[in-house]
């Protein structure tokens, strides 16, 4: 099948590698501009980009795409069968969606309609799910609301971050749309509307990564803190300083010692030891730290961090 295809990040490539690698007909590969990153802040190509240059495929990558009267001119000429969709990072006009004969194809990170939007792995580890997965859909002009094609289910792990079921879900986005391309090449590709039945994943923000310890449950917390890894992690302040946790556990009864607790505050260390860790209390439950960054240092397990700096029993999380 030729085909165009539009994709940005890693978990895109990931679609891209697995058509390409099927056989199909690579007419050209849209991704968005290169952009600063790193320590230097130097442009950067994105993943999907990297991959297009490895295989010599023609790279589109337009500013904008709506009202790009050239740009859509030149997917005209291309003549695709199908546009497949994926983490491209921009809505599609009517007029790029009407091109190929078998339609835009999107693969997406979730079951839907459930967590339509650009965060839908993320939210689904942040509210402790316990299966997620992927669907491949026809695109249509709104956001994630086109009639769905197949879905294919992923038990989400109980200590699973993002990243990993990121990258996990990724690879299934890759085998779904290879098998989606070939459903409809058959002409044997369901067609499912969405209904009204739908819940949003909106991007994240910096201000909902700081652990609330008066209101949040140590589960609460745990999949805030998996939930955020490794964009951005959940951070806390002591003394003053800046904490980044990055692993952490709902502590069961047989680590801590049953004690009357309700006096404390939440977010205060009840136990904080070089051998057993940091223990602290929350609203319902005990938290167990497992990984933990500082202030202007690197992530550690958290054994190592204690060995070298110091935090208090009794001492409180702000």
């Amino acid at each position: 099948m030729n085909i165009v295809f539009m994709g940005t990040p890693d978990f895109a490539r990931e679609s891209l590698k697995a058509i390409y690698e099927a056989g199909h007909n690579i007419l050209g590969v849209v991704t968005n501009v290169d952009r600063p990153r790193g320590r230097g802040m130097k442009l950067q190509p994105s993943e999907v980009k990297e991959y297009a240059l490895e295989k010599g495929l023609t790279i589109y990558q337009p500013e904008r795409v709506k009202k790009n009267q050239e740009f859509i001119e030149e997917m005209e000429k291309l003549k695709p069968d199908a546009i497949c969709v994926v983490a491209y990072g921009k809505l599609l006009p009517k007029k790029i969606l009407n091109i190929p004969q078998y339609g835009c194809i999107n693969v997406h990170g979730s079951l839907l309609p459930k967590y339509r939007g650009a965060a839908p792995i993320q939210w689904a580890v942040l509210n402790g799910e316990k299966v997620t997965g992927v669907t491949t859909m026809y695109m249509d002009v709104g956001m994630d609301t086109g009639d769905m094609i197949l879905k294919e289910e992923v038990v989400i792990g109980e200590n699973e971050t993002t990243g990993e079921l990121w990258d996990r879900l990724a690879k299934k986005g890759g085998e779904l749309l290879v098998e989606t391309l070939a459903q409809l090449e058959k002409g044997i590709a369901p067609r499912e509307k969405q209904g009204d039945d739908f819940s949003v994943a909106p991007m994240l923000s910096k201000e909902m990564a700081k652990i609330d310890w008066e209101n949040q449950s140590a589960k609460e917390i745990k999949n805030l803190v998996r939930g955020l890894n490794p964009m951005m992690g959940a951070y806390t302040y002591l003394n003053g300083k800046k904490i980044k946790f990055w692993k952490v556990q709902v502590a069961t009864e047989d680590e801590i010692i049953a004690e009357d607790m309700d006096f404390l505050r939440n977010g205060t260390v009840i136990v904080s030891d070089p051998r057993d860790g940091i223990f602290i209390k929350t609203k319902e439950g005990i938290l167990k730290v497992l990984e933990i960054q500082g202030e202007n240092a690197r992530k550690m397990a958290i054994q190592d961090f204690l060995r070298g700096n110091t935090i208090e029993e009794f001492e409180v999380f702000e």
